[in-house]
Parts: C-alpha cells; structure tokens; sequence
C-alpha cells in the first residue's frame, strides 16, 4: 500500500484563526490518526495525518471528480520516494478547497495524485497551508494556528 511521500514541500499562508482552530483525530489501527474533512467538489473524507509526507495526496479517482468541476490545476511531475522506499514518478496538482473538522478551509492546497481509490493524506503541503500547528494525542486532536472560515460551497 502506497503511504507517504517524501518531497520538498513549499507552503503559504491563510488568514489567522485567533486561538487557533481544533480538529479532533480519530485513533485507527497500527497507531495511525485521521481527521474528518471534505474535498470541494468531491465530498466527505477521511484524512491520514501524515507529517512525513512532504504534500497532501489524493487518488485517481477523486481527481477525476475535481477535474470535471475545473476544481484542480496540474502544477508538475515529481519523482517521489514513498515510505516504503520505492521511487515514483507523481502528478502534483493545485486543488482549491479542502476542509478539515468543523470548519477549517485550506485554499489552494497541493496534491500528489495516487493511483486507483488509495486513501488521502494530510501531509506537510495541507498542514504548512495551516500555520503552526499541534498534534496533540490526549485528546487525539490537531490544533491549526491558520484557517479560513468562509462559507461552504
């Protein structure tokens, strides 16, 4: 199962959320942690928090939907090294909104497509487009110093 990317990742910043914003994380298996978002123009996700994959990924599948909707913008090819050590050559893409929790909003967020129905992860490119931030396991929880609340689409 492809699980992260290691990439060199350039982040920018959002509008300031006083206080900063708490998305709670959900504990799965092997002592991973997800929290629940949306991709505009794709829906509801669950999202693996990923701090050693240098971008945020997405799979073939739920670029396919961004695509139609003009809701995704090619940047470049990157060689890879995922987890597992294996190179690979990917598709970064520009998605325009993500959501993160109740609430958080991520604009122009960079992407790494994977192929088939592979899981999507928050990676360092969604959690830069964040601020600071803290990952806290007691209670599971993200705490993002940077997010736009705007209305939803």
């Amino acid at each position: 199962m492809l699980c992260g990317l290691l990439l060199l990742a350039a982040g920018a910043a959002s509008a300031a959320l006083p206080g900063g914003h708490v998305v709670p994380m959900m504990e799965k298996g092997a002592r991973t942690f997800y929290v629940q978002g949306e991709i505009a123009g794709v829906g509801a996700v669950d999202f693996l928090v990923d701090t050693g994959s240098s971008y945020n990924t997405i799979n073939e599948h739920s670029l396919a939907k961004l695509r139609e909707q003009g809701r995704a913008s090619f940047v470049k090819d990157l060689m890879g090294v995922l987890a597992d050590g294996q190179r690979k050559r990917v598709a970064l893409y520009r998605i325009d909104v993500i959501r993160l929790g109740n609430g958080c909003e991520l604009h122009d967020v960079e992407a790494a497509v994977f192929p088939g129905r592979t899981r999507h992860i928050l990676g360092l490119s969604g959690l830069r487009k964040a601020g600071n931030f803290t990952f806290s396991f007691e209670p599971p929880q993200l705490t993002l110093s940077r997010c736009l609340t705007t209305a939803r689409d």
